[in-house]
């Protein structure tokens, strides 16, 4: 089998499938900096292959055999393109070898003598975001790769010269298992990506292999609040520094001030304060993404004063938590919480935001999550003050379940569904109030809905 290692090297040529997506997009510029020649392919010519384009990247719209070069050195694939993909057929009849992305970025992570990679159901990004911040400020000069937008980077990657590279590492088709890391942090684990788990047990199971990748001297970063991430990492051998609000932690917060969207907090390591934080982000279960990213910090011996400046100048990521803008009053806010853990978190953080009415419009992701994770939508879906729902946004999926956002609708008490995106936003105009917080929320493109409003 090839190893995707041997072909990084200045002079070859690679082709990206499906180049215009947040990771792919990222990687195809990393490639790009190491001298090899990237051209690749894409469904549509969204803001990420425009941005491609005019740094010189060729991108074609539309998968087509006669797209691929018969140069070329090697093709990767996003986990979304499959074996029918007629650009998959016609490299591997010109012998041409073909990886997945997440084997280019392990084989990227290898390089680096510091391999930090941020799992979880949830958090991700966030602490992934955070972490940057914080080498940033330490001057690690890192690599990064997130999978949203940070503001700090003005992008979700960075090719830097040091020995660090901080990536996000998800879980889903195990792609985090194709990582090197140094520093795995294991942020939660919950039940998700159904479709391909076959549980929470399947779930774990992946979760303890992704954290036993990491070397005898290497460390596991564990959220030791989370019974979930603490029960699959039991006698796993390796150091594990753990991170929580309950003091029994290895890295804690005391002191945990909540003002408005702000918190300030002291961090303890040991028992001992490290330093203290002020966040701008809100929310109890940013102050744990703090803690964790602390803690990830202080494996790679990263002084206090780093933590402390890098997490004072973090005001989020890309689609978390996001302020759009105003309208008729009342703020518009987007957010990419797809799980019902992380529409807990939201609503969790908005509700000692003391908005006057909490407007939702929840757009789900996938019908196999909407169906195997329905209760749990429906108990956090009764917890606004109004709740529109907009249709299930299918992303790699086809309706094989016969599901819709209707059902929900059926299920909560006030609720409506409304199928289209220009219903969605006349309702949502009659709606408004001042005093009103308006989310919109999903993985999908509900977001457009707010930007419009927000106008």
């Amino acid at each position: 089998m090839a190893d995707f290692s041997n072909y990084m090297s200045p002079g070859r040529k690679g082709y990206l499938i499906g180049i215009g997506g947040v990771s792919m997009s990222s990687l195809a510029e990393v490639l790009m900096g190491m001298g090899i020649t990237v051209t690749g392919s894409d469904s549509n010519r969204g803001t990420n292959v425009i941005s491609l384009e005019e740094k010189g990247i060729a991108v074609n719209i539309g998968h087509h055999a006669e797209n691929i070069p018969a140069d070329a050195d090697f093709v990767v694939r996003t986990a979304a393109v499959h074996d029918d993909n007629p650009e998959i057929r016609r490299a591997r009849d010109l012998n041409i070898p073909v990886f997945e992305r997440t084997e280019a970025w392990g084989a990227i992570s290898r390089d680096y003598s510091n391999a930090l990679c941020i799992s979880g159901t949830h958090g991700k990004t966030t602490t992934t975001s955070m972490c940057t911040h914080i080498l940033m400020a330490a001057d690690k000069d890192p690599t990064v790769m997130i999978g949203g937008t940070l503001p700090l980077l003005n992008a979700g990657h960075r090719v830097g010269h040091g020995n660090t590279i901080v990536m996000e590492a998800c879980e889903y088709y195990n792609s985090f298992l194709s990582f090197h890391p140094t520093i795995a942090v294991v942020l939660n684990i919950e039940a998700d990506h159904l479709d391909f788990f076959k549980d929470l047990y399947d779930v774990e199971k992946s979760f303890r292999e992704f954290a036993s990748r990491v070397p005898e001297d290497g460390y596991v970063v564990a959220n030791y609040d989370d019974l979930n991430t603490m029960q699959t990492l039991l006698g796993l051998d390796r150091k594990i520094i753990t991170f929580g609000l309950n003091p029994k932690a290895d890295v804690s917060a005391r002191n945990v001030e909540y003002i408005g969207a702000n918190s300030h907090f002291d961090v303890m390591y040991r028992g001992k304060k490290f330093t203290d934080v002020t966040l701008h982000v809100p929310g109890e279960h940013n102050v744990k993404n703090a803690l964790a990213a602390t803690a990830a910090a202080i494996c790679l011996g990263i002084r206090p004063y780093a933590v402390k400046y890098g997490l004072a100048g973090f005001n989020g990521a890309g689609r978390r938590f996001e302020f759009k803008g105003k309208y008729n009053g009342a703020d518009v806010y987007d957010d990419y919480a797809h799980h019902p853990g992380e529409l807990k978190c939201l609503l969790d953080t908005v509700e000692k935001l003391n908005y006057k009415r909490t407007v939702l419009v929840f757009q789900p992701h996938t019908y196999s999550r909407t169906a195997a994770l329905f209760r749990d939508f429906v108990q956090q879906l009764k917890r606004p003050d109004v709740l529109l729902l907009a249709e299930i946004f299918a992303a790699r999926e086809q309706n094989t379940i016969g599901i819709s956002s209707a059902a929900l609708a059926r299920e909560i008490e006030g609720s409506r569904f409304i199928p289209t995106f220009d219903e969605m936003e006349a309702v949502l105009r009659e709606t408004a109030r001042p005093g009103d917080i308006i989310l919109t929320v999903g993985a999908g493109d509900v977001y457009k809905i707010g930007e419009r409003i927000a106008e």
